[in-house]
Protein backbone atom coordinates (compact mmCIF):
# COMPACT_ATOMS: atom_id res chain seq x y z
CA UNK A 1 0.00 0.00 0.00
CA UNK A 2 0.90 3.31 -0.50
CA UNK A 3 -0.26 6.66 -0.09
CA UNK A 4 -1.01 7.57 -3.63
CA UNK A 5 -4.32 5.36 -2.59
CA UNK A 6 -5.45 7.60 -0.31
CA UNK A 7 -6.51 10.98 -0.26
CA UNK A 8 -6.33 13.38 2.38
CA UNK A 9 -8.53 13.03 5.39
CA UNK A 10 -11.36 14.59 4.94
CA UNK A 11 -11.97 15.73 8.34
CA UNK A 12 -9.73 17.37 10.72
CA UNK A 13 -11.79 16.91 14.44
CA UNK A 14 -14.12 15.44 15.98
CA UNK A 15 -16.94 15.94 18.89
CA UNK A 16 -17.21 14.50 22.33
CA UNK A 17 -20.77 15.80 23.57
CA UNK A 18 -20.74 19.77 23.00
CA UNK A 19 -16.46 19.95 23.00
CA UNK A 20 -14.47 19.60 19.15
CA UNK A 21 -11.75 18.31 19.41
CA UNK A 22 -9.51 19.00 16.51
CA UNK A 23 -6.81 16.37 15.70
CA UNK A 24 -3.95 19.22 14.83
CA UNK A 25 -4.03 20.41 18.44
CA UNK A 26 -4.12 17.07 19.74
CA UNK A 27 -1.23 15.72 18.14
CA UNK A 28 0.66 18.75 19.10
CA UNK A 29 -0.64 17.85 22.84
CA UNK A 30 0.49 14.35 22.50
CA UNK A 31 3.89 15.15 21.54
CA UNK A 32 4.46 18.29 23.98
CA UNK A 33 3.41 15.20 26.38
CA UNK A 34 6.41 12.86 24.68
CA UNK A 35 8.84 15.24 24.89
CA UNK A 36 8.41 16.10 28.75
CA UNK A 37 8.56 12.63 29.56
CA UNK A 38 11.28 11.86 27.06
CA UNK A 39 13.19 15.21 28.87
CA UNK A 40 12.13 13.59 32.46
CA UNK A 41 14.03 10.38 31.49
CA UNK A 42 17.39 11.79 30.17
CA UNK A 43 17.26 14.03 32.87
CA UNK A 44 16.72 11.43 36.32
CA UNK A 45 19.63 9.42 34.39
CA UNK A 46 21.83 12.37 35.57
CA UNK A 47 20.78 12.68 38.98
CA UNK A 48 18.09 14.74 38.58
CA UNK A 49 14.67 15.07 39.68
CA UNK A 50 12.96 14.49 36.51
CA UNK A 51 9.72 16.18 37.59
CA UNK A 52 11.37 19.21 37.17
CA UNK A 53 10.73 19.30 33.77
CA UNK A 54 6.95 20.01 34.54
CA UNK A 55 8.64 23.16 35.99
CA UNK A 56 9.93 24.41 32.98
CA UNK A 57 7.48 23.13 30.47
CA UNK A 58 5.58 26.07 32.46
CA UNK A 59 6.90 28.65 30.59
CA UNK A 60 9.10 27.04 27.57
CA UNK A 61 5.27 25.49 26.37
CA UNK A 62 3.46 28.59 25.90
CA UNK A 63 6.31 30.53 25.06
CA UNK A 64 7.03 28.53 22.29
CA UNK A 65 3.30 27.99 21.14
CA UNK A 66 3.37 32.12 21.34
CA UNK A 67 7.02 31.95 19.23
CA UNK A 68 5.50 29.49 16.71
CA UNK A 69 2.47 31.35 16.41
CA UNK A 70 4.08 34.85 15.72
CA UNK A 71 6.41 33.54 13.39
CA UNK A 72 3.72 31.99 11.37
CA UNK A 73 1.43 34.81 11.16
CA UNK A 74 4.72 36.87 10.48
CA UNK A 75 5.95 34.58 7.26
CA UNK A 76 2.19 34.19 6.10
CA UNK A 77 0.29 37.38 6.29
CA UNK A 78 -1.49 37.45 3.26
CA UNK A 79 -3.89 34.72 5.17
CA UNK A 80 -4.39 36.91 8.06
CA UNK A 81 -4.50 40.45 7.11
CA UNK A 82 -6.57 41.51 3.73
CA UNK A 83 -9.59 43.37 2.85
CA UNK A 84 -12.51 41.45 5.25
CA UNK A 85 -10.19 39.23 7.23
CA UNK A 86 -11.46 37.85 10.59
CA UNK A 87 -8.42 39.71 12.90
CA UNK A 88 -9.53 36.50 16.00
CA UNK A 89 -8.16 34.02 13.14
CA UNK A 90 -4.97 34.96 14.37
CA UNK A 91 -5.65 33.27 17.61
CA UNK A 92 -7.16 30.03 16.03
CA UNK A 93 -4.19 27.89 16.86
CA UNK A 94 -6.16 24.59 16.44
CA UNK A 95 -6.77 25.28 12.54
CA UNK A 96 -2.79 25.29 12.18
CA UNK A 97 0.17 27.46 12.17
CA UNK A 98 2.17 26.98 14.46
CA UNK A 99 6.00 27.54 13.02
CA UNK A 100 9.25 25.71 14.36
CA UNK A 101 11.53 28.47 14.19
CA UNK A 102 9.49 30.82 16.31
CA UNK A 103 8.90 28.00 18.69
CA UNK A 104 12.45 27.51 19.19
CA UNK A 105 13.16 31.25 19.98
CA UNK A 106 10.84 31.78 22.53
CA UNK A 107 10.53 28.14 23.85
CA UNK A 108 14.30 28.52 24.35
CA UNK A 109 13.76 31.56 26.45
CA UNK A 110 11.30 29.95 28.50
CA UNK A 111 13.43 27.30 28.68
CA UNK A 112 16.02 29.74 30.08
CA UNK A 113 13.81 31.09 32.88
CA UNK A 114 12.53 27.58 33.63
CA UNK A 115 15.74 26.49 34.10
CA UNK A 116 17.01 29.32 36.43
CA UNK A 117 14.06 29.03 38.52
CA UNK A 118 14.95 25.16 38.87
CA UNK A 119 18.75 24.93 39.30
CA UNK A 120 19.24 23.22 36.39
CA UNK A 121 22.15 24.35 34.16
CA UNK A 122 20.49 25.77 30.66
CA UNK A 123 22.73 23.68 28.79
CA UNK A 124 22.16 20.68 30.41
CA UNK A 125 18.39 20.92 30.16
CA UNK A 126 18.68 21.93 26.41
CA UNK A 127 20.71 18.98 25.34
CA UNK A 128 18.09 16.54 27.90
CA UNK A 129 15.19 18.46 25.70
CA UNK A 130 16.85 18.33 22.19
CA UNK A 131 15.53 14.03 21.41
CA UNK A 132 12.41 14.90 23.00
CA UNK A 133 11.75 18.12 21.06
CA UNK A 134 12.48 16.30 17.60
CA UNK A 135 10.41 13.52 18.59
CA UNK A 136 7.19 16.21 18.99
CA UNK A 137 8.12 17.59 15.90
CA UNK A 138 8.34 14.25 14.00
CA UNK A 139 4.37 13.90 15.50
CA UNK A 140 3.04 17.36 15.15
CA UNK A 141 3.86 17.06 11.19
CA UNK A 142 0.58 14.92 11.48
CA UNK A 143 -1.24 17.66 12.56
CA UNK A 144 -0.35 18.94 9.27
CA UNK A 145 -1.42 16.41 7.35
CA UNK A 146 -5.42 16.34 8.94
CA UNK A 147 -5.26 20.16 8.30
CA UNK A 148 -4.30 18.91 4.84
CA UNK A 149 -1.50 21.12 4.73
CA UNK A 150 2.52 20.75 4.48
CA UNK A 151 2.31 19.63 0.91
CA UNK A 152 5.06 19.48 -1.89
CA UNK A 153 5.39 20.00 -5.36
CA UNK A 154 3.51 17.83 -8.31
CA UNK A 155 4.91 14.35 -8.40
CA UNK A 156 4.33 10.96 -10.35
CA UNK A 157 6.06 9.43 -7.44
CA UNK A 158 4.39 6.18 -6.05
CA UNK A 159 4.22 8.04 -2.83
CA UNK A 160 2.30 10.97 -3.89
CA UNK A 161 -0.94 11.89 -1.81
CA UNK A 162 -4.25 13.58 -3.18
CA UNK A 163 -5.09 17.29 -2.06
CA UNK A 164 -8.76 18.23 -2.43
CA UNK A 165 -8.84 21.07 -5.17
CA UNK A 166 -10.40 23.32 -2.80
CA UNK A 167 -7.59 23.51 -0.75
CA UNK A 168 -6.02 27.25 -0.93
CA UNK A 169 -2.73 25.76 -2.01
CA UNK A 170 -3.73 24.09 -4.70
CA UNK A 171 -2.28 25.18 -8.04
CA UNK A 172 -4.39 26.35 -10.21
CA UNK A 173 -5.02 24.72 -13.59
CA UNK A 174 -3.80 21.10 -12.66
CA UNK A 175 -5.74 18.20 -13.12
CA UNK A 176 -7.78 17.37 -9.74
CA UNK A 177 -5.83 13.61 -9.84
CA UNK A 178 -2.65 15.03 -9.57
CA UNK A 179 -0.63 13.67 -6.57
CA UNK A 180 2.06 16.01 -4.37
CA UNK A 181 5.12 15.46 -2.55
CA UNK A 182 3.70 14.74 1.11
CA UNK A 183 6.23 17.06 2.64
CA UNK A 184 4.74 16.87 6.21
CA UNK A 185 5.61 13.18 6.01
CA UNK A 186 9.50 13.62 4.16
CA UNK A 187 10.08 16.45 7.94
CA UNK A 188 8.42 13.75 10.26
CA UNK A 189 10.64 10.92 8.78
CA UNK A 190 13.88 13.44 9.08
CA UNK A 191 12.83 14.23 12.39
CA UNK A 192 12.42 10.62 13.41
CA UNK A 193 15.60 9.70 12.32
CA UNK A 194 17.36 12.80 13.98
CA UNK A 195 15.93 11.46 17.41
CA UNK A 196 17.83 8.46 17.44
CA UNK A 197 20.83 10.48 16.04
CA UNK A 198 21.09 12.76 18.87
CA UNK A 199 20.43 9.77 21.33
CA UNK A 200 23.41 7.88 19.98
CA UNK A 201 25.74 11.38 19.71
CA UNK A 202 24.71 12.49 23.05
CA UNK A 203 26.07 9.10 24.22
CA UNK A 204 28.61 8.26 21.94
CA UNK A 205 30.47 11.61 21.85
CA UNK A 206 29.11 12.77 25.21
CA UNK A 207 28.00 16.31 23.95
CA UNK A 208 27.60 18.54 26.50
CA UNK A 209 27.49 21.91 27.45
CA UNK A 210 24.88 22.62 25.03
CA UNK A 211 26.19 20.84 22.05
CA UNK A 212 24.11 18.24 21.17
CA UNK A 213 21.36 21.14 21.19
CA UNK A 214 23.72 22.57 18.85
CA UNK A 215 23.74 19.55 16.95
CA UNK A 216 19.41 19.26 16.92
CA UNK A 217 19.66 22.72 15.57
CA UNK A 218 22.45 21.64 12.96
CA UNK A 219 19.95 18.79 11.76
CA UNK A 220 16.71 20.23 11.67
CA UNK A 221 17.84 22.92 9.85
CA UNK A 222 19.48 20.98 7.02
CA UNK A 223 15.83 18.71 6.76
CA UNK A 224 14.12 22.02 6.92
CA UNK A 225 15.81 23.98 4.04
CA UNK A 226 15.61 21.40 1.23
CA UNK A 227 12.18 20.29 2.30
CA UNK A 228 10.91 23.61 2.02
CA UNK A 229 12.12 23.83 -1.37
CA UNK A 230 9.38 21.76 -2.11
CA UNK A 231 6.47 23.48 -0.49
CA UNK A 232 3.72 24.93 -2.02
CA UNK A 233 1.96 26.88 0.75
CA UNK A 234 2.61 30.41 0.12
CA UNK A 235 5.46 32.18 2.38
CA UNK A 236 7.53 35.85 2.61
CA UNK A 237 9.64 35.33 0.01
CA UNK A 238 13.03 37.35 0.38
CA UNK A 239 16.11 37.30 -1.79
CA UNK A 240 14.52 34.98 -4.06
CA UNK A 241 14.00 32.51 -1.31
CA UNK A 242 11.47 31.87 1.11
CA UNK A 243 12.43 33.02 3.94
CA UNK A 244 12.23 29.84 6.00
CA UNK A 245 15.05 28.51 3.76
CA UNK A 246 17.10 31.29 4.97
CA UNK A 247 16.15 30.98 8.59
CA UNK A 248 17.13 27.05 7.88
CA UNK A 249 20.53 28.66 6.88
CA UNK A 250 20.68 30.82 9.84
CA UNK A 251 19.30 27.81 12.49
CA UNK A 252 22.40 25.75 10.98
CA UNK A 253 24.98 28.52 11.31
CA UNK A 254 23.89 28.61 15.10
CA UNK A 255 23.61 25.36 15.73
CA UNK A 256 27.74 25.15 14.09
CA UNK A 257 28.68 27.77 16.60
CA UNK A 258 27.42 26.68 19.31
CA UNK A 259 28.89 23.18 18.85
CA UNK A 260 32.27 25.16 18.27
CA UNK A 261 32.48 27.53 20.85
CA UNK A 262 30.97 25.78 23.83
CA UNK A 263 33.64 23.14 22.97
CA UNK A 264 36.55 25.20 22.64
CA UNK A 265 35.43 27.20 25.92
CA UNK A 266 34.39 23.45 27.89
CA UNK A 267 36.52 20.87 26.34
CA UNK A 268 35.92 18.17 29.24
CA UNK A 269 32.35 16.38 30.67
CA UNK A 270 29.85 18.48 32.24
CA UNK A 271 30.57 18.13 36.26
CA UNK A 272 26.69 18.33 37.17
CA UNK A 273 23.19 19.04 35.49
CA UNK A 274 22.70 21.71 38.58
CA UNK A 275 24.36 24.72 38.56
CA UNK A 276 26.85 24.97 41.59
CA UNK A 277 25.21 28.28 42.80
CA UNK A 278 21.82 26.67 43.30
CA UNK A 279 23.87 23.47 44.91
CA UNK A 280 25.78 25.41 47.16
CA UNK A 281 21.89 26.85 48.69
CA UNK A 282 20.71 23.18 48.33
CA UNK A 283 22.51 20.64 49.76
CA UNK A 284 20.07 18.20 49.94
CA UNK A 285 19.25 18.40 46.51
CA UNK A 286 23.19 17.04 46.86
CA UNK A 287 22.33 14.06 48.42
CA UNK A 288 19.00 12.97 46.52
CA UNK A 289 20.86 12.99 43.49
CA UNK A 290 23.64 10.73 44.75
CA UNK A 291 21.15 8.88 45.82
CA UNK A 292 19.85 8.45 42.51
CA UNK A 293 22.98 8.18 40.50
CA UNK A 294 23.75 5.35 42.94
CA UNK A 295 20.46 3.90 42.01
CA UNK A 296 21.23 3.61 38.49
CA UNK A 297 24.60 2.52 38.47
CA UNK A 298 24.83 -1.94 38.41
CA UNK A 299 25.79 -3.42 41.67
CA UNK A 300 29.30 -4.51 41.33
CA UNK A 301 30.26 -7.89 41.90
CA UNK A 302 33.42 -8.45 44.66
CA UNK A 303 36.07 -10.60 42.87
CA UNK A 304 36.85 -14.29 44.11
CA UNK A 305 40.11 -15.01 46.03
CA UNK A 306 41.16 -17.25 42.40
CA UNK A 307 39.80 -14.22 40.60
CA UNK A 308 42.14 -11.46 42.83
CA UNK A 309 44.99 -13.95 42.64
Amino acid sequence: MNLATFPSPDISSFSIGSVTIHFYGLIIAVGIILAAALTGVRLQRRGADGWLVLDVALWAVPLGILGGRLYHVFTHPGDYFYAGANPLAILYVWEGGLAIFGAIVLGAFGAWVGSHLSGLRFGALLDAAAPGVLLAQALGRWGNYFNNELFGQPTDLPWGIKIPTTNSAFPVGLPADTLFHPAFLYESLWDLLGVFVLIWAGHKLRLQWGRLFGLYLVWYGIGRFFIEAIRLDPSLVFLGSRVNQLTAVIIVAVGILVIAIRGRQHPGAEPNVYRADFLELHPEVVDAQTERLARQRPATVEPSTAEQQ
